[in-house]
C-alpha cells in the first residue's frame, strides 16, 4: 500500500470522489434515502471537479490518499484550526472525512490513513474529533476499535432533511 498526500490537479480530486461515493453509498445504504445516495455521484462535470480540487489544494496538508493495486482506494481528510466543525475545540483537529473503497474494507488502509492523519497532527493538538451519521454501524465499529469513544450527539441536514448524528474523540496524546 502506497499513502501519499494529495497531488494538485483534479486526478486526486476525481479519485476521492469516486471513493466517497463508493464508501457513502455502502455505510448508509440503510439510513438513507435511495434518491439522496444517488445524490452522492462519482461522476462531477469538469468544472465541479476544479473548483473541489482548488478547495482540497487549500487543506492539502491533512490530505492523505492511500493507493492498492495502483489506484487510490482511500483517502483521509484532518483540518484544525479554521475550517473545522462547531464541536471542534481551539486545542483539537476534526476527521473531516475517512473513506475507503468497500472492496478494501478490512485490509488495512483505513487505519493506515487514520494513524497518517494523526501524524500530520501540530504539536497542541489534545483530540481528534468526527461526526457521522448515526447507525453507521461499520463506522462506528472501526472508530471505536482504534480507542475512539462517542462523547456527544447533533443533527446533520441532508437533501432538507434533518438526521441524527454521533461525534466521536479521540485523545491524541496517547496515540503519538
Amino acid at each position: 500500500m502506497e499513502l501519499r498526500r494529495l497531488e494538485p490537479g483534479t486526478a486526486d480530486a476525481r479519485a476521492i470522489t469516486r471513493v466517497n461515493a463508493l464508501a457513502f453509498r455502502e455505510a448508509y445504504d440503510d439510513l438513507l434515502p435511495e434518491e439522496v445516495l444517488a445524490g452522492f455521484g462519482a461522476d462531477p462535470s469538469d468544472e465541479q471537479l476544479r473548483e473541489y480540487a482548488d478547495r482540497l489544494e487549500r487543506d492539502r496538508e491533512g490530505i492523505f490518499l492511500a493507493a492498492l493495486e495502483g489506484r487510490v482506494r482511500g483517502y483521509g481528510y484532518v483540518r484544525w484550526d479554521e475550517g473545522t466543525k462547531a464541536f471542534v475545540g481551539p486545542d483539537e483537529a476534526g476527521l473531516k472525512e475517512l473513506y475507503v473503497e468497500p472492496d478494501y474494507w478490512g485490509e488495512g488502509a483505513g487505519t493506515a490513513l487514520l494513524e497518517r492523519c494523526l501524524e500530520a497532527l501540530p504539536e497542541g493538538i489534545e483530540r481528534l474529533r468526527l461526526e457521522m451519521l448515526a447507525g453507521n454501524d461499520v463506522g462506528r465499529r472501526f472508530y471505536e476499535a482504534r480507542g475512539f469513544e462517542r462523547t456527544g450527539r447533533s443533527e446533520f441536514d441532508i437533501a432538507g432533511e434533518a438526521y441524527p448524528t454521533a461525534i466521536y474523540t479521540l485523545e491524541t496524546a496517547t496515540q503519538r
